[in-house]
């Protein structure tokens, strides 16, 4: 979710009032990175499993549908997720080749912003996975500690990324690291998460803001710089 996600025109409006009634005329299925699903309708949208049925976390809409072989009535219920909100939801639309977030994952998730993403991630992890979500802003960080009261897999962390010693204590070895900081030393500061957390033969996936390292340079070149800091680490 952007910093403070703020709601565009057309925004899903009201908290945790119901969704898109799925039943007959959603059919969900896997999408090809596992965790998330596709729900085809009138129109096909990106789900991932709703870890707290029953409540939205941002006003996205809830589908849900009846569980194969289970007792009569019992449901599934699944979470509209928005690529206009989410760079990783984006990502995955986009054809990206793979997330490296999936059920069981360990992940440390940087520049959670108010959880918005993460609620979507924690959701793909499931409860055998964990988030630790690292957030600056006291603001951002009251939304995303409120999130995680519900979701027992996310870790949240309202400190610097900059300063990983500070929350050594409370982030274990991570298969994966996302990071979304927008700042101009953003490569410096995944690496130095990495050198504490990431597992050996582990992964980052980063979202680079070209105009938050150099507002000058093409985007193009920017992007092959932060690549090519990445790769001398």
């Amino acid at each position: 979710g952007g910093r403070g996600a703020p709601r565009g025109r057309g925004a899903p409006r009201g908290g945790a009032r119901g969704g898109a009634r799925g039943g007959a005329n959603v059919v969900v299925e896997p999408h090809r990175h596992e965790g998330i699903f596709i729900g085809r309708g009138k129109e096909d949208v990106l789900l991932t499993f709703n870890t707290n049925p029953g409540e939205s976390v941002y006003g996205e809409k809830r589908i849900s549908i009846d569980k194969e072989g289970g007792e009569p009535g019992e449901k599934l219920e699944y979470r509209v997720w928005n690529p206009f909100r989410s760079k990783v939801a984006a990502a995955v639309l986009g054809g990206v080749n793979d997330i490296h977030i999936k059920p069981g994952c360990k992940l440390l998730y940087l520049g959670a912003a108010s959880g918005t993403t993460v609620s979507h991630c924690a959701d793909i992890v499931g409860p055998e996975g964990t988030v630790y979500a690292v957030e600056f802003s006291n603001r951002s960080g009251r939304d995303l500690v409120e999130m995680a009261k519900k979701r027992p897999n996310v870790v949240p962390i309202v400190e610097d990324a900059r300063h990983p010693l500070k929350y050594r204590m409370l982030v274990g070895i991570v298969d994966t690291i996302f990071a979304d900081v927008a700042q101009p030393d953003q490569a410096r500061i995944v690496g130095l998460n990495a050198q504490y957390f990431l597992k050996t033969g582990g992964y980052c996936v980063i979202s680079i803001k070209a105009n938050c390292i150099d507002s000058t340079a093409a985007p193009e070149l920017v992007f092959a710089g932060e690549v090519k800091k990445l790769r001398e680490m």
